[in-house]
């Protein structure tokens, strides 16, 4: 084999070299966004779990308020059947909905707001959704950066022919959206 068959097959050896790298850089990267989405699982489980003894404790000082508690109910079933970033999101978006009408109820019954259960209850919740925030975004920082080397070259070549396609963002839904550009409202 003379100079130029070792140069070629040098050459074909960096290629290779190059493609397997980073086809390994995807692998690695989607793996990152599993874990990430299992992430936001986690959370969102304890979030589902502790929503059953919010909805009890709320149950025993306002009872006749059954639609605002089956509304919570049926929300969390919807987001514990949501399947992919997309629909997760905005299950967890309708959620969010109900259980901000179920924190207003506290305010009409003023013996739920001071209850200790139910103060700790909504403590409890609210670090939850700190974590679920720092989860998403951490998901999402992961995806964008799995996107980008897949749409990058050269894994643009082979990326979608090899399994490696897009990776949904978990975003907001319309309604989240909606609270985040509204200003809230002071009153005194």
């Amino acid at each position: 084999m003379g100079t130029a068959g070792w140069i070629i097959l040098g050459l074909l050896v960096l290629v290779g070299l190059w493609l397997m790298m980073t086809y390994n850089g995807l692998v690695s990267l989607r793996q990152r966004c599993r874990q990430s989405f299992s992430d936001i699982d986690v959370q969102l489980k304890q979030r589902h779990d502790l929503i059953p003894n919010l909805v009890e404790t709320v149950k025993g000082y306002a009872a006749h308020e059954k639609g605002t508690l089956d509304a919570v109910v049926q929300a969390r079933n919807a987001a514990i059947s949501a399947q992919g970033p997309a629909a997760q999101a905005q299950a967890e978006g309708m959620l969010q909905g109900a259980l901000r009408q179920l924190f207003a109820l506290s305010e009409a019954y003023p013996d739920l707001k001071a209850n200790q259960n139910f103060q700790q209850l909504q403590a409890e919740l609210a670090d939850l959704e700190n974590k679920i925030a720092a989860a998403r975004r951490f998901f999402n920082n992961t995806a964008a950066e799995y996107n980008a080397t897949r749409e990058s070259f050269p894994a643009v070549l082979f990326a979608q022919s090899m399994g490696f396609g897009p990776q949904e963002f978990f975003n907001l839904d319309e309604g989240e959206r909606t609270a985040v550009r509204t200003a809230p409202q002071v009153k005194f």
